[in-house]
């Protein structure tokens, strides 16, 4: 019986030194990453928050991979001319993409893409979740969600204003004119500046803004906050309710997320996202996404990609809802 137990036992550990030996040369055999700098592609003109958030992980990155981490702003035809680009480029690492819900938008949107939004990416970190914040300019006299309602009925054809058409803003416009049972016009503009500052003239009546571009406006009292579109209240509003809390259950946010082409190699992207994971989840990290009226999320290519899978789903019926198509 001791025989037995010492041969079980030797060949146990002869099994796991197999194992220890096959996974110490795999590590060994497995080229270094990176070696060279590292671009995040945002397909967004720098100074926004996509361009923000993905500055603020790459610097972290670039201090942990002792390469630089450069972000390579590529705007154009809404976000087709920074995706075509990543779907095009070698799965090696060296070429990121920072992007938001648009990304799960466009499929619906566009009749034909150069590029498969969901075959040709791979997921690999959903970092933050800034929700969108409904406001109302000057001339509106509302302050809740009640009375914008009863103001918008008594106003048929009352406007709301949008970055562009097709974007998460107009969407969210339009599920909420269908959920509310509203007669409201779109009135798109090209990017926040210029509808923000019509928005603040007294120009255009209502928006969907992102909470990060909204915030100085409304601490300024130049736009006043209805409500947010989210699950929770921000501590950054905390006196503005959510849609659900207002008698209106309706969210509408867009994140930011990291991918790389579909073709980088599993392991690979599992290695970039425990490096993300672990930016992300700094005190310094979280704060500065809080500081743009965002949650830090921090979810790995399974989640990702589950969650890509129900914002498809629930832009898809906004897209139909709004009747928007760009050729």
């Amino acid at each position: 019986m001791n025989i037995r137990n010492r041969v079980a036992g030797l060949l146990a550990c002869l099994g796991v030194l197999s194992v220890s030996g096959t996974g110490a040369a795999n590590a060994a055999d497995a080229p270094a990453f990176p070696t060279k700098p590292v671009s995040i592609v945002v397909p967004y003109a720098a100074g926004g928050a996509t361009d923000i958030i993905a500055r603020l992980i790459g610097k972290r990155l670039g201090e942990v991979w002792k390469q630089p981490v450069v972000v390579v702003n590529k705007p154009g035809a809404g976000t087709v001319l920074g995706a075509g680009f990543v779907a095009k480029s070698p799965g090696d690492g060296y070429t990121l993409y920072m992007t938001t819900a648009a990304h799960t938008i466009s499929g619906s949107l566009y009749r034909s893409l150069p590029y498969d939004p969901v075959k040709d990416f791979a997921p690999i970190n959903l970092s933050a979740i800034v929700p969108l914040v409904l406001v109302v300019g000057p001339t509106v006299p509302a302050k809740d969600l009640p009375e914008l309602l009863a103001y918008a009925r008594s106003h048929p054809g009352a406007t709301y204003a949008s970055p562009g058409n097709g974007s998460p803003q107009h969407l969210a416009g339009a599920l909420f004119k269908s959920k509310a049972g509203l007669e409201l016009t779109h009135v798109p503009y090209k990017g926040d500046a210029p509808m923000l500052s019509d928005l603040m003239g007294g120009q255009v009546q209502m928006a969907f803004v992102t909470l990060s571009s909204a915030l100085p406006h409304i601490k300024s009292g130049k736009l006043r906050a209805i409500a947010l579109a989210h699950s929770k209240r921000s501590p950054t509003l905390p006196n503005v309710p959510t849609f659900t809390q207002a008698g209106l259950p309706f969210q509408a946010a867009t994140w930011f997320g990291l991918f790389s082409p579909a073709t980088t190699p599993p392991g690979l992207r599992q290695k970039i996202n425990e490096d993300v994971t672990r930016i992300v989840a700094e005190p310094a990290t979280r704060a500065s996404i809080e500081d743009l009226g965002g949650d830090a999320v921090n979810e790995g290519p399974k989640e990702f990609s589950a969650f890509i899978d129900s914002e498809s789903k629930r832009w898809s019926e906004a897209v139909k809802v709004s009747g928007a198509q760009v050729d």
